[in-house]
């Protein structure tokens, strides 16, 4: 029987010199943590920093600057707002994002929430939003409402355990695959804009060679910096455009000039119309959740070694966390739409550090880059950008995906959730394999037999039919009308 360990993590904690690598001494660290939930974590008494922390930082940092410039941009557009204005959210975004929520919440209240990040996934759907009559404060606060009901139901986490090996992974091999192609395809884009696509190709090979050695020496986790630095400098030796736009500045800090009728947003403040029209895409952003958390939740299990289930991300936790941000941030005036943090927490995993002492570092990036401005530019230049994501987000997903499928029939959901993400989108592929799983029609008949009534279709069933029905409103099917059109 193994000995339970005090929830004592100063007086466990030794020094790097008395174990034989590093590797066992970040090991040591993650096994020793006792996170508080919902209560004060200070550093040195419940964690410590290292310097393993900064690649998570940088990671996320910029992928937070990259994301919301995404969602902001997308609703700015179809608006007639000035790139000027997307710049200028974003940096608020960046500052409420660090102070109140990446700091506070994930750095001191509870380090078992990962951080708050961006809904990558909801992105192109951000034009349909504005053209229905969406409103982003309505949007944000329907989203915070729901997702913190999922939360604090614990349906989040109930939806994980209902999840499949063999489905988690087909999920995490989609999304990779998908991401890769998608940085890779802006990469010869952005280089044949100014005729140089022999560029992206020089830049992709140097970073498979380099991600093959770091594979090769254990180094994995310094990818994202050194990965980003040689696509820089690579780039610019062969003559690539680049110049520093943003300066240092200080954003608006008063939610009266963003939801103002004439200032910011320049919408005023929502209606009840506004919340109908956004109704559908809040439940849709909301379910879109627990795949994406528990791809996450389980890229972290497979990095870290025995016995740290305590510093694993509690699914229910992150979704409360996100959910709050999502709210608070609206009614502040921001354009982001939340979700869990993948850019922090893949990096962070590979790294094997803890939540806590990475998001302090890396909501003081996230203040250095709003207020500096100039870190915002190199960001988001796309060789920086793609390279970062490949190799700190998309490889590592589909790495974890094979692992996860290696073993009995779980190639059978995994292959179902591909095709089925192929066809339509990742939550009907995920909610129609989970189904089909759960009822042992494919995957493990053992497993199946095990979960019961609930398990086996009430919830899945529930789950798809949900979804299903929202997105046929909104007209996600391929070459099926948006039930809404109809009725216009």
């Amino acid at each position: 029987m193994s000995q339970k360990i005090p929830n004592d993590y100063s007086s466990l904690s030794k020094p790097r010199s008395e174990f034989a690598s590093r590797a066992d001494y970040l090991d040591h660290e993650l096994q020793i943590m006792a996170p508080r939930r919902w209560r004060p974590n200070l550093p040195m008494r419940d964690y410590r920093f290292e310097w393993e922390d900064l690649v998570p930082g940088m990671a996320a940092t910029i992928g937070k600057i990259v994301m919301v410039a995404a969602v902001v941009g997308a609703f700015a557009a179809p608006l007639g707002l000035s790139s000027e204005f997307v710049i200028e959210n974003v940096r608020f975004e960046l500052l409420i994002a660090a102070v109140l929520f990446v700091i506070l919440i994930s750095g001191f209240l509870n380090p078992s929430a990962n951080l708050a990040g961006t809904h990558g996934p909801l992105l192109p759907l951000v034009p349909l939003i504005v053209a229905s009559g969406g409103h982003p404060m309505a949007l944000g606060l329907l989203i915070g409402v729901l997702g913190f009901i999922l939360g604090i139901t614990k349906g989040g986490s109930i939806l994980a355990k209902l999840t499949s090996n063999g489905v988690c992974g087909g999920l995490l091999l989609y999304l990779g695959f998908i991401g890769i192609t998608g940085q890779v395809q802006k990469l010869f884009t952005w280089a044949e804009g100014f005729n140089m696509g022999y560029l992206a190709f020089v830049v992709l090979i140097a970073t498979i060679v380099m991600y093959a050695w770091l594979e090769h020496i254990q180094k994995r986790w310094l990818a994202i910096p050194l990965g980003a630095g040689m696509a820089a400098v690579i780039a610019l030796a062969l003559g690539a455009p680049f110049e520093f736009t943003t300066s240092p500045g200080v954003p608006n800090m008063n939610p009266a000039y963003w939801w103002g009728e004439n200032t910011g947003w320049q919408l005023g403040l929502p209606d009840w119309s506004h919340f109908v029209a956004v109704l559908p895409f809040a439940v849709l952003a909301v379910a879109m959740w627990s795949p994406d958390f528990l791809g996450h939740q389980v890229f972290q299990k497979l990095s870290y070694p025995k016995n740290t289930k305590r510093v694993i991300m509690n699914i229910d936790d992150t979704m409360m966390a996100a959910s709050t941000r999502q709210a608070v941030g609206s009614l502040l005036g921001g354009g982001n739409i939340s979700s869990s943090w993948g850019t922090y927490i893949i990096p962070a995993s590979i790294a094997r550090r803890p939540i806590p002492a990475g998001a302090i570092v890396t909501g003081v990036l996230c203040i250095v880059a709003a207020f500096w401005g100039y870190p915002m530019d190199l960001a988001v230049w796309p060789p920086v950008l793609s390279v970062a994501l490949i190799v700190g987000v998309f490889l590592p997903l589909m790495e974890a995906g094979m692992q996860m499928t290696r073993e009995g029939k779980t190639t059978q959901s995994a292959a179902m959730v591909v095709i089925s993400s192929v066809l339509v989108n990742p939550v009907f592929g995920w909610s129609f394999a989970m189904l089909l799983d759960n009822l042992g029609i494919i995957g493990c008949k053992d497993r199946a037999r095990n979960l019961g009534k609930s398990g086996r279709w009430i919830i899945p069933g529930i789950a798809f039919a949900v979804l299903c029905t929202v997105m046929a409103i909104i007209g996600m099917f391929p070459g099926v009308p948006a039930i809404v059109d109809t009725f216009n």
